[in-house]
């Protein structure tokens, strides 16, 4: 789960974090009343999306007196923005940030995440603040220290030395980057945050670090956890059909090709889109059902594959483990006809009660193609779409 700007920069105050002053703006209305409780006359005014490259698409402007924040805040509430992580769709802007300028002396990125391949707390450190890390990586990987720490009660301080090493800091700007790295630590360990990210962190001209712009994500799956974090969601940033999808348990991501997917287990998911890409066609998503799908949960399955026009077929790859496939075949069987599909249906299924769940499959007189094994599946979607 991604939270906004504003929502970060509150959660890294609250673990005592040095972050600039600022106001959020859900109306236009309300900009003159927010900005009374700012101090200076410059600021900085930060549409608040999830998605970064904000600056490049003209979501984020530095302002020189309240009338210029007035005449920006107008053009960017409501603004559609288009940047490298929104597609090319854009995502509206529905809310703004504004803050009090910082004199910037120097920039760094920081960045707090899981390493799932080691099991460790995995902290980025550049000196290449404000850039995309991504392009940083790609073009000068010299500039990135990596290091991972073993989940515990503290860091060590070889490791905090190590993590700062790039920045060459002052004796106390040291101990203020050790609070920093400590409190990025706490809020991925109680938070259950899989990425705590501060791009850029600055050294202002009066020599005081401050957290610029901040980034987190959560585990979704530890959200039950933390109702206070999931009080953060933004629904308006999502995507409807997902929103849909996580009502009924569902594991649903939308993709760009022709045919939908229907599959238990990630893994196979993954090998079900991979073959359908062999065979020269796209995956129209990622859907998970998961362990045990009812009628249900397999009709609401159908109905977001559906909702997606590009949709010519539907692949459905389930092997049968915890979910039998007989008890599998006659949800799809139901789901079916109460959902109308017209579109090509090939189904295969493995595993438990395999046979009896493909008898049921042939004796439902409906026009459901079966395979009998996932080459022969990915073959048949394919050559019916055409």
């Amino acid at each position: 789960m991604n939270i906004h700007e504003y929502q970060a920069k509150q959660i890294l105050k609250d673990f005592g974090v040095p972050v600039s002053k600022g106001q959020i703006i859900l109306s236009l209305d309300a900009l003159k009343d927010e900005i009374s409780k700012l101090k200076g006359d410059k600021y900085v005014v930060k549409a608040q999306i999830h998605a970064g490259g904000r600056g490049k698409a003209g979501g984020v402007k530095l302002v020189k007196s309240y009338k210029e924040l007035e005449i920006e805040a107008k053009k960017m509430m409501g603004k559609v923005l288009v940047t490298h992580q929104t597609g090319p769709e854009g995502k509206v802007v529905k809310k703004l940030y504004v803050e009090e300028a910082s004199n910037i002396a120097r920039e760094f990125y920081l960045s707090c995440l899981i390493d799932r391949e080691t099991s460790k707390i995995a902290f980025i450190s550049s000196t290449e603040g404000g850039m995309d890390i991504e392009k940083v990586a790609n073009e000068t990987p010299e500039k990135i220290v990596t290091t991972k720490i073993e989940i515990g009660s503290d860091i060590p301080q070889n490791e905090l030395d190590k993590i700062i090493s790039p920045f060459d800091f002052s004796a106390s700007q040291k101990n203020e980057a050790y609070n920093i790295i400590k409190a990025m630590y706490a809020i991925t360990i109680k938070k259950d945050a899989s990425l705590v990210e501060i791009n850029p962190l600055i050294i202002t001209k009066e020599d005081n670090l401050i957290c610029l712009d901040a980034k987190m994500n959560f585990d979704d799956n530890a959200i039950f956890r933390q109702p206070e974090i999931l009080k953060l969601r933004d629904l308006d940033e999502e995507d409807p059909t997902e929103i849909e999808a996580s009502k009924h348990d569902l594991a649903y991501i939308k993709l760009n090709g022709s045919i939908g997917c229907m599959v238990n287990g990630a893994g196979l998911a993954m090998a079900t889109m991979d073959i359908i890409k062999l065979y020269g066609e796209e995956p129209a998503n990622f859907l998970d059902v998961g362990g045990g799908a009812s009628k249900e949960k397999v009709t609401a399955a159908f109905k977001l594959i559906l909702s997606d026009k590009n949709v010519k077929g539907i692949l459905i790859n389930i092997f049968g483990g915890i979910m039998r496939c007989d008890i599998l075949a006659q949800g799809v069987i139901d789901a079916v006809k109460e959902t109308n599909i017209s579109v090509p249906l090939v189904v295969r299924l493995a595993g438990t009660n395999f046979e009896e769940g493909k008898k049921i499959l042939d004796k439902s007189e409906l026009k459901i193609l079966s395979a009998f094994d996932l080459n022969d599946a990915a073959k048949k979607i394919v050559e019916a779409i055409k």
